[in-house]
């Protein structure tokens, strides 16, 4: 018998729901049963008991007055409606012929005996029938828990049995299925499923085993092979980083790669087949593309939110020495546009760092070959300090300069051994305390306690450090302060230097650790755009990381880490 997946699934939660509805009608049906008993127990012999409590106090006061009688009446009246229990009635009875009596001889103390072994014998009855009830009403509630209980029990069962065995009815299958797909997916076209199940998981099984026999079908012929060779074509056009725009004969546009789309503003789909000339009179840089260019020219075009160089090569497609088409190539070479230019700077960065320490070495050298009369012991003490400050302003750029080197060859040499950070830290404050000194700013060093050795180049290291407090204290208020925390965070041991200058703009901070980089409306004639470059890659040579956090007006944070 062939049973659909969702009259499956309508059964299972069908009969689930009909647990759920069975066993709220049971609970109902004894909770309803337990509150009858309970309210029967209230409504009868409680009143019963209440209406003898007010005979008797009216009995008390009835000599003083006809409210008390009134009073008594009225409950009698009450009583002799209210007759639920064996012995009860005869009682009543013999209460009326008291009160009668009581009423016709006032003075006759034997009323008042016959009215109380009355009213005695009312309440005993009451309160034998209240314990009684109470007691049914307990063992009622027994069963009801017991039943409830058990068939709690069952369902529980039943209804585990279908939670465990339903997902299983349709996971079983849907893996098989994923299975199939991700086989397909390899271009195994054999797989195939089999499922014993006459639903639609069957159906579906046999409508992959279907489309797997056509695509083993299809993979094995000529037109496989052809649309394989262009999907890949495609793919290898669209992976590549350059524009490529492919024309036929007729020069109407038969492909463009995703990187010239989005560089023309255009969609493939949109423009297939069209005359380029036609799209060039709408589009100004397919236009650019199509004009015959200089020698050596380049193409300037607006690019990746900034202005951006592109080189156009041209290409011919030919068959049989005939062209049947041309694929156009522009390559974007901004980058090396913009190195020849940060190269340019450089070297003229460089020449003016150059030039000025040895000028000023040469026109000293001149003063100390003067004839010795004219000059005294403080003018030569005072000429050889500036000859050897600009020989260590060489020494510095020379330094430098064998970074770059190093950094530019790949070839960073490191000696790595277990540092102390805080003999880093003494070493670099010790060799910038000077130059804080004379720039009226003080340093404030904070190192916790106990900090674990790190596994550092020491010399690189403590070159990168001077490098940021020089930073700081170039760029800091005077008087200011620079300040230096050394700490663990997050198995890290993080170096950090705050200066409370002007802060760098948020836009510059994505490129104050490129090459040549120097921030617009910095210090003029300082640093060449080298240090917090080479800082970053001798920092992360050893495994460990650099970075900056600034804002305009609060000055700027640099921090490096290392693996504690």
């Amino acid at each position: 018998m062939r049973m659909r997946l969702k009259t499956k699934l309508i059964l299972g939660l069908g009969f689930l729901f009909a647990e759920i509805v069975s066993f709220g009608i049971l609970s109902i049906y004894y909770i309803n049963g337990l509150s009858a008993g309970t309210q029967n127990v209230l409504s009868n012999n409680y009143e019963s008991l209440a209406y003898a409590n007010n005979m008797l106090r009216a009995l008390e006061s009835i000599s003083a007055g006809r409210d008390s009688i009134r009073l008594f009446e009225d409950n009698l009246k009450k009583q002799e409606g209210n007759i639920t229990e064996e012995g009860e009635g005869n009682a009543t009875v013999q209460l009326r012929r008291g009160f009668e009596q009581l009423k016709n001889e006032p003075a006759n103390p034997a009323s008042f005996s016959v009215i109380r072994q009355a009213l005695i014998r009312i309440q005993d009855v009451n309160e034998a029938a209240i314990r009684r009830k109470n007691t049914e009403v307990g063992h009622a509630g027994e069963s009801a828990k017991l039943w409830i209980s058990a068939i709690f029990t069952i369902l529980t069962l039943i209804s585990f049995s279908f939670i465990f065995n339903l997902p299983r009815v349709l996971s079983e299958p849907m893996r098989s299925l994923v299975e199939g797909i991700e086989e397909i997916a390899k271009k195994n076209y054999q797989k195939r499923i089999y499922l014993k199940q006459n639903d639609e998981f069957g159906e579906l099984a046999g409508a992959f085993n279907t489309m797997a026999e056509k695509l083993d079908s299809y993979e094995h012929s000529s037109i496989a092979e052809l649309q394989f060779e262009k999907s890949r074509l495609e793919t290898v056009i669209n992976q590549m980083r350059d524009a490529i725009i492919g024309l036929d004969a007729g020069r109407r546009i038969i492909f463009l790669n995703t990187i010239a789309q989005n560089l023309l503003g255009l969609k493939e789909k949109e423009v297939l087949g069209m005359y380029a000339p036609d799209i060039a009179l709408k589009n100004d840089l397919m236009r650019t593309v199509l004009q015959p260019l200089g020698d050596n020219k380049d193409l300037n075009i607006y690019a990746d939110n900034k202005e951006s160089y592109f080189s156009r090569d041209i290409f011919s497609v030919t068959n049989n020495n005939e062209v049947i088409g041309q694929v156009v190539v522009l390559r974007n070479v901004t980058l090396s546009h913009e190195l020849n230019e940060a190269r340019t700077n450089f070297i003229a960065t460089l020449s003016h760092q150059l030039k000025t320490p040895i000028s000023i070495i040469k026109k000293n050298a001149q003063l100390l070959m003067e004839p010795g009369d004219k000059r005294t012991v403080e003018n030569v003490g005072e000429i050889a300090g500036k000859i050897s400050d600009e020989a260590d302003r060489l020494q510095r750029i020379t330094a430098e300069l064998l970074n770059v080197t190093e950094v530019e060859t790949g070839n960073i040499q490191l000696k790595k051994t277990a540092v102390s950070p805080k003999d880093l830290t003494s070493q670099a404050t010790q060799a910038v305390q000077a130059q804080a000194q004379l720039a009226g700013v003080s340093m404030r060093v904070q190192i916790e306690s106990e900090l674990p050795a790190i596994n550092v180049d020491a010399e690189k290291t403590t070159w990168v450090l001077i490098n940021m407090l020089s930073n700081a204290v170039r760029y800091s208020p005077s008087p200011g302060t620079v300040e230096v925390d050394v700490k663990r965070e997050d198995g890290q041991v993080v170096f950090s230097v705050q200066d409370h200058g002007k802060g760098i703009e948020a836009k510059y901070l994505p490129h104050i650790f490129e090459r040549y980089f120097k921030m617009p409306g910095g210090l003029q004639g300082v640093g060449m755009g080298l240090a917090l470059a080479i800082s970053r890659e001798f920092i992360e040579a050893q495994g460990g990381s650099i970075g900056v956090t600034s804002s305009p007006g609060e000055g700027s944070r640099f921090s490096i880490s290392f693996k504690a």
